[in-house]
Formats: structure tokens, sequence, C-alpha cells
């Protein structure tokens, strides 16, 4: 993609493309932007399944013009087996396998919760519509990606023995080849029960005691009372103010903290032209800042040692915008945090929009597909740690830190705009560079997702901490990068899916949407 797209009526952006077109044809249908998204959401759990599912967790910030934005905080918490004596005899949780798969699943229960916000917008489009496309995808087939073949490839060895796996995801014990037609009759028939029967089924019907028993049969501590006991709950987002606009992101357990923080620090540099050295040395350097506060703050949002909001302040940012010195690099051993998961964003014709993401954390999460409804289950409680000491520490019915984060900026001339991208710890990053070249340098929208990234850390299972670029920037910058004392390593690839799959929508008050799809991904952006 090279231009930026455009729509009156409506538009979604997701990255595959059958997941963006399912929400665009509700809105073609009269559906809103939230309707749009759950089923957007529900096809690309379906189609992209490598990177989330419905056995995974989910955000949501939903803009109604002339209010505040909403957030939806549909993390699920840690089982209430899920303590330190479940994991006796090792020193960490595993990263894969049935106690890989130790917290309940909230993105359903996040729909619901979005359906309810927006029950009063007008006439509601029946739920066997939201999911239908991503019904029939599971029951007919999809042609598997190249990057769920390849991550695939090179995950298989700690996944091919994992409950359910195998059967559902690979052809006679092997990766599936690009374009091999995934079905998933299991899968189809959970997503028809959840529409015949509503959205709760999932943790207090039918559907949640098939989950509950099965996960207890493979090894799980999840069982189906801690499934009873789940709702997905609204939340004040965080926000930061800038020169000419608000952003909005998700408050604890998850990163938006960083995210903003990136923003306000970076802001305060005075850096007035992109792309050159001191746009990408001092976002760098506003990352780290912004990281190693997230890193002693952000955690179950009932313990937190401290209020996210005051690192928000511009006392704060100020201070923490002076230590930045804007000819050297900050060392950067510090620690990163993986994942994987999909970003979408939809806009209706009234101007509402929502920013949303979904995720089962690494690619296919704990690797257990559950037989009996198809289900893929995230390893999201694999963030806690079993050192009592620790931040994040393991306990029942606690949160997990997420690295998820949708963002979305009010502008103060009345353009909304919701963005996003998958990619762990390259997830706030991503995000910075894709607002301030469109915000900031004036950037067309698809040229400010397509141009070269960086990212600073690991994201993809990689254990570095260097600071990735992409091959297309410019040699001098690179070098300018190396004498400052950043520790670049260069990617191969001119697009590299190690940046995440990006996107983002603009609306504009006279009704125009401008749309951006990343082109490291499979999506699209559809407009009505």
């Amino acid at each position: 993609m090279i231009h930026t797209l455009t729509a009156l009526g409506g538009m979604q952006v997701a990255p595959h493309h059958l997941a963006a077109q399912a929400g665009r044809d509700v809105l073609r249908d009269g559906g809103n932007a939230v309707e749009a998204m759950v089923a957007a959401a529900s096809t690309i759990a379906v189609v992209y399944p490598h990177m989330n599912a419905i056995g995974g967790d989910g955000f949501w910030l939903i803009h109604e013009p002339g209010k505040p934005p909403v957030a939806i905080d549909a993390c699920g918490f840690a089982a209430g087996l899920a303590d330190r004596q479940f994991y006796a005899g090792v020193d960490a949780i595993p990263a894969r396998g049935p106690k890989a798969a130790l917290t309940v699943a909230g993105t359903v229960g996040g729909w619901a919760r979005a359906l309810e916000v927006a029950a009063g917008w007008g006439p509601a489009l029946p739920l066997p519509r939201l999911l239908g496309d991503a019904i029939r995808h599971a029951r007919d087939g999809v042609a598997v990606t190249a990057s769920q073949s390849a991550l695939t490839r090179s995950k298989l060895e700690g996944l091919k023995d994992t409950p359910g796996f195998a059967d559902t995801f690979l052809v006679d014990g092997q990766p599936p080849a690009v374009g091999h037609i995934l079905r998933q009759p299991a899968l189809a028939r959970t997503l028809a029960t959840l529409a015949e029967r509503g959205l709760d089924d999932f943790y207090r019907g039918e559907i949640g005691a098939l989950i509950g028993a099965e996960l207890e049969r493979v090894g799980s501590p999840v069982r189906t009372s801690d499934l009873a006991a789940y709702a997905a709950q609204i939340v004040e987002p965080l926000a930061v103010r800038l020169a000419d606009s608000t952003v909005y992101n998700l408050p604890p357990p998850t990163q938006g903290l960083a995210a903003l923080m990136i923003l306000g620090i970076f802001e305060r540099l005075g850096i007035t032209e992109g792309e050159g050295f001191a746009h990408v040395h001092g976002l760098v350097e506003s990352t780290k800042r912004a990281f190693r506060v997230r890193d002693k703050v952000v955690t179950d949002p009932r313990r937190l040692p401290a209020d996210p909001r005051s690192f928000l302040s511009a006392a704060a940012l100020d201070q923490r915008a002076a230590d930045i010195d804007p000819t050297r690099a900050l060392p950067w051993p510090d620690p990163a945090a993986p994942g994987d998961t999909i970003w979408m964003g939809a806009v209706d014709r009234e101007g509402r929009a929502v920013s949303f993401i979904q995720s089962v954390y690494w690619e296919f999460g704990s690797g257990v597909v559950l037989q009996d409804t198809g289900i893929t289950w995230q390893n999201r409680g694999t963030s806690f740690s079993l050192d009592p000491a620790a931040l994040n520490a393991l306990e029942p019915s606690r949160k997990p830190f997420h690295t998820l984060n949708p963002s979305l900026a009010l502008f103060d001339d009345g353009r909304v705009m919701p963005y996003g991208t998958m990619g762990g710890e390259g997830q706030p990053q991503t995000q910075a560079a894709v607002f301030t070249r469109y915000a900031r340098f004036g950037q067309p929208l698809q040229q400010a997702v397509s141009a070269p990234r960086w990212l600073l850390g690991r994201t993809w299972g990689d254990i570095t901490t260097t600071l990735k670029l992409e091959s297309r920037f410019d040699p001098a910058l690179v070098q300018a990068l190396r004498n400052a004392g950043h520790d670049v390593e260069m990617l191969n690839e001119a697009y590299s899916d190690t940046m995440g799959h990006a996107g983002a929508l603009v609306r504009h008050p006279h009704g125009l949407i401008e749309g951006a799809v990343d082109p490291r991904s499979d999506g699209v952006v559809a407009g009505v």
C-alpha cells in the first residue's frame, strides 16, 4: 500500500483482509463501530490463529463524539488454583502447555461489554450477523498465511506436543504450507453456539462448562468456577495532554502508561524534523525512560505501587525529558517483554471510533487447543513471577502484566485517530513512530505506517536488547546512531514482521475518514 485510502461511510482496518472486510460489511449493513469490531474480532480469531484467539484477552477504547472515551479491560485473572504451590519444583511458569494456560480468557467478555456500551446508539444488529463471517470461515476453511506457516515452523518444537495443537494446526505432523486450507469445525460450532445463546455462554453456560472440564482434564489450573466469576470491566483510560491533542490509552495491567509517556517526553525535546537522528534518537531515549517507569509500576491494578497518572503530569514528563542527552544514548541492558497480538480500528458514519487489541500473548499462546470447543488458550499468565517479592508475583485472581495497549488521539481541531500495533515490546515504540510522523511531521497516514521502523528490545521470541532497524534506513543515520552509543542491529528485511503490524484511522470533522494498513501484514483498509 502506497497511498492513504479514504471513505465517508465508515472504515475498518485489520492485519488480515477477511477481518477488515467483515467489519466493513457490518458498517455497510448499518452497524456501528463497536458492532463492526466484534465482527472483525471474531473473524480474525479464526483467520489469524497464530496471533490471537477467543481463548485470549482484549482491550478497548471507544469514542463517541462529544463524550470522553470509554476503556474496557477484558483481561482475565489467574485461576484460583494458580499459586506457587501449583508450580512447585520449577523456577518459572512454563511457556507452553497446560500449566501455561493459567488465566481466564477475557476477550469474549470484552465483546459483550462493548456491545452494552453501544446499546444506546440505535437498533442493534443480531449476534448471529456479527459472528456470521467468523463461523463461515471456521467451518468452510481459510488459507494459511505466510506468517502462520513460518511461525508454526519456527516454534514447532515447543508447540507440537501440547494438547490439541497437532490435530488442529499441523498437517501430518508438519507445519502447513502457505495456502493450505485450515478448517476449524469445533471452533465453528462454538461460535455458532455463542451466536445463538449469547456471549455469556462462554463463561456461565454450556461452552463455559466444556472449557472448564477440558482445561482441568489436560492439566491447567483453570476451572469452570473461574470462568463463571469473570466479567470484563469498564475502566477510566489514562491520558496525556500534548500541544494540540489528548492521547488516550489503557491503565494497568497494560503498558499503556509507557506509550503515553513516550509521547509526552518526546514532545518536550523540541524536535522539529522527522526521520533524522534527532527524531529516532529522541523517541528511543524517551522509550528507555518510559520503560523504566513501566517496569516499576505496571501490575495488577489493585496493587499498584504508585498512581500511574502521576507519571503523566507535566512536571514528571519535564523531569524525564531533561534527563535525555540529545547526542548520547543511555546504556540499555534492561530486560524486555515479548508478545504477539493483533490491533484493529473502526470508525462509523456517525464518527464513533474504536481502537481494539486482542491477543494470546506468544504465538499460538500456550499451544493448548481445546478439542471440545476448538479454542486456543493463551499463555498470558507466564508474565507472572514465582518470586513472591516480584512486582508481578503470581497469586490467584491477580491480573497479569499486559503488553497490549490500544491508542486513540483526540485532536483539538476535531480529528479522531484510533491507532495501534501488535508486537509486544515494540507496541508503544511503533505507536510513537506512527503518531509523530503523522501528527508532528506532517507525513501522510499511510507513509507514517509504511516508513522504516525500529525496535528497542525484543519481540517474537528474540532475546536480544539491541536497537533493531529495518534495512531501509539511511546508512548515514545508522552510523550516527552507532556513534551516539546505540547498540544497533540491522535486520535483513526492508519490511520486517519484527516491527509488528500497525494500522491507523483518522476521521476529520467534515466526515472524511483516512485509513492506513501495514504492508508488513496480510491486512487491508476497507471502507464504505
